[in-house]
């Protein structure tokens, strides 16, 4: 049974292509965090590798030792305390592609985040992606293809996977899971479609209260100084050396905070995403325009896009601080001098 949530044309997809023993050698799965890429991916590895009738079945030896990630012919390559994934990763990869499976029939081999690829990291990959085993299977994850190099994403049959409508997901959550069903509305809201999400902050109770911690302080930003934000701003880029998902995280929650002011000036307060939240959005919307909101929503698209190409992270976010509309609409034109 394929455990992702929604996905059906994805899922029907991969479910043929292993009937007719079809599978492409590479995936390019792409889609937001939390969307259920990686579910999906340990999903076809473990049909790739399930010994019952109905692949995946989740209840084999194999399917069983992938979910608990203990399955020697699946390996996950990902971002080690570095900003990139590197050559060397990539080599060994390709070295254990050479051998054949050790307890399973297929090798699987999935890298998390393949943006973060270096560029001799993607180069080195080609080579496997033009000529891999029979046995070897790569599914790379991305959030953008955009910043793949053109001849990896090529070599890649593509999967994408949108955000859910909020309704599924919080079906999902009051039947596969039993939550009850306040609680399954407001983790599907603030999820935005992505159910990874909503699981994490359902069994870990940190994630809701980091979340209105970040709130908070991206709230009052508009209402500091030039030193002030830049202070914050110096903090987030010393954040992103050492964890930029962490950073890229905290934009999006900032992004959701902005779209919801854009929703409720607009006059579509049944929209909004941070609905725990909407006394608040409700008071702050109050302060802004419609044009300073839009703009400073491009501004935001603009540094996440930034910062996914490499651009210098205390430069990208200095000057996000510096676009930050006054409360009462348009650009702050004191901080906006020198």
């Amino acid at each position: 049974m394929w455990q992702v949530v929604g996905h059906e044309k994805a899922i029907a997809l991969l479910t043929n292509s292993l009937r007719g023993d079809k599978l492409s050698h590479a995936y390019l799965f792409v889609g937001p965090h939390h969307v259920g890429k990686m579910t999906l991916a340990l999903n076809l590895a473990q049909a790739l590798n399930c010994t019952g009738d109905e692949k995946p079945c989740g209840e084999c030896v194999p399917c069983r030792r992938i979910a608990e990630h203990k399955h020697a012919d699946i390996q996950i390559i990902g971002v080690i305390n570095r900003a990139e994934i590197s050559i060397d990763q990539i080599r060994d990869m390709e070295h254990s592609a050479t051998m054949k499976p050790f307890e399973g029939q297929n090798r699987v081999f999935i890298i998390d985040g393949a943006e973060n690829l270096s560029s001799e990291a993607a180069n080195c990959l080609l080579k496997t992606l033009e000529e891999p085993p029979p046995y070897v299977c790569i599914i790379l994850l991305a959030l953008n293809e955009r910043f793949i190099l053109p001849t990896v994403s090529s070599r890649c049959q593509k999967v994408e996977l949108m955000p859910l409508p909020i309704s599924q997901v919080e079906e999902a959550f009051t039947k596969r899971w039993k939550v009850p069903p306040e609680q399954a509305g407001l983790l599907a809201r603030l999820s935005a479609g992505c159910p990874g999400w909503a699981l994490g902050a359902l069994h870990d109770e940190r994630i809701l209260d980091d979340r209105a911690k970040r709130m908070s302080t991206l709230s009052q930003l508009a209402k500091q100084d030039r030193i002030e934000r830049f202070a914050y701003a110096t903090s987030l880029a010393n954040q992103f050396s050492k964890n930029r998902e962490t950073v890229r995280e905290t934009l999006q929650i900032w992004m959701s905070w902005w779209r919801d002011l854009l929703l409720i000036n607009g006059g579509c307060k049944n929209s909004i995403t941070n609905v725990d939240l909407e006394d608040a959005l409700f008071h702050e919307a109050s302060y802004y325009g419609l044009p300073g909101i839009k703009a400073f929503i491009d501004y935001l698209f603009q540094a996440i896009e930034a910062l996914d190409r490499n651009a210098n992270p205390r430069l990208v976010l200095e000057a996000l601080m510096l676009k930050i509309p006054t409360r009462k609409g348009g650009l702050n034109p004191q901080l906006c001098q020198n």
